[in-house]
């Protein structure tokens, strides 16, 4: 390995049964349960654990949280419409072309989770923008 690598990101949730549902209908897969509160998803190398911690653990949350996750997806198209049917809390009104040149939409979970979902063949991962 020549350096750190994300293999993991903790999705804070408030009801895991209602995360599962949502992350499930998105990815088109249902995940592994490892713990009465935690399910796992699988994205590429990377886990994206949903946690659902006591109540008396829980942190309060800002109003919009600043740390989105990203997704690349083969059809970003069909995600919007798998998305969209999850019911998030709040969804773009359309895929946009971002000036970097990605294909993307952004979209809150349940939770308040922000995400967004960039089309795998626009993906912008550094160098000059245009």
């Amino acid at each position: 390995m020549s350096g750190p690598r994300v293999f993991r990101l903790i999705q804070p949730v408030d009801d895991i049964e209602v995360a599962v549902a949502f992350y499930a209908a998105v990815f088109g897969a249902p995940g592994e349960r490892i713990a009465v509160n935690r399910h796992y998803f699988t994205c590429g190398g990377v886990v994206l654990a949903c946690v659902e911690a006591p109540l008396e653990h829980r942190e309060p949350r800002p109003r919009k949280d600043p740390r989105i996750v990203y997704l690349a997806v083969d059809d970003v198209e069909e995600t919007f419409e798998r998305v969209r049917a999850a019911r998030p809390r709040w969804l773009d009104d359309a895929i946009e072309t971002q000036f970097w040149g990605e294909r993307s939409f952004y979209a809150d979970d349940p939770f308040g989770n922000p995400l967004c979902f960039v089309q795998e063949d626009t993906l912008y991962l550094g160098g000059p923008v245009g």
